[in-house]
Parts: structure tokens; sequence; C-alpha cells
């Protein structure tokens, strides 16, 4: 079984060479976008496992990248976990609301993000599988 692939959406060049880092030592695949725009193209391209997406990005927030994700049939059930520096007491409920699974605060803690794409991948897997007919 390949490795899943994580799509991980950030303009800060430094935050995704570490991310890429930490998770293809866990057995990632990483696929890169820098702006909400890039994201979405990718996304579509690359069908990823899950997105750890930020909320603050040029060319469309990460808010207008959720957006796109919940009314394409393509993208709507890949799990995404906002990974962003924006104060949470405003946004963790909005982009929950929106349709992200979980919301990290940056500089997000390394067993705590990696727990939660665990447990966003896990819940992907075990949604039951339709019947044939």
């Amino acid at each position: 079984m390949p490795n899943p692939k994580i799509l991980v959406v950030d303009d800060d060049p430094d935050l995704v060479r570490a991310l890429r880092l930490r998770l293809r030592a866990n057995n990632y695949e990483v696929t890169t976008a820098c702006d909400g725009y890039a994201a979405i193209a990718s996304a579509q391209k690359e069908r990823p496992a899950l997105i750890i997406l930020d909320l603050g990005l040029p060319v469309g927030d990460g808010f207008v990248v959720l957006d796109r994700l919940q009314n394409s049939d393509a993208l709507v059930g890949i799990p995404v976990i906002v990974l962003s520096a924006r104060d949470p007491q405003t946004n963790e409920e909005r982009a929950l609301k929106a349709g992200a699974t979980a919301f990290l605060q940056k500089p997000a803690d390394n067993d705590e993000l990696l727990n939660v794409i665990k447990v966003s991948l896990g819940a992907v897997n075990r949604q039951p599988a339709a019947l044939p007919s």
C-alpha cells in the first residue's frame, strides 16, 4: 500500500520545508502549494489523503480554499487540518464549521500534529464501504 499523500499549503518556505521533513520521516508522501489557487489545483491533480492548510495565504485565504474543497464533489471528503498563526478564538470555530477536521495553532507540537494526522486519516479509512449493488 502506498504511503498516504499529504498536501501542505503554506506561504512560509521554512515551515513547508520543516513539515516536509517531519512528514517524510513518518512515511508520508508530501506535496506542497504556497497559495490558495495552487492549493485547489494541486488537490485536484494530486488527490491527497489529507491537507494541512494555513489560513493566511496569498491568492485566496484558507477559508476560500475550505469553501472550494467543500463545494467540489471530487475533493469534499479530504480531511483538512488547519495550521494557523491566526487567533484561535475567532478562527477555530469558523474553520471547523467551514469543513476543517482539526485546528492547530502554529507552531504545532510535532507529536500532536502527527497524532491529529493519524486520527484524521483513520476516520477516512473507517468509513463503511459501499455495498455492491
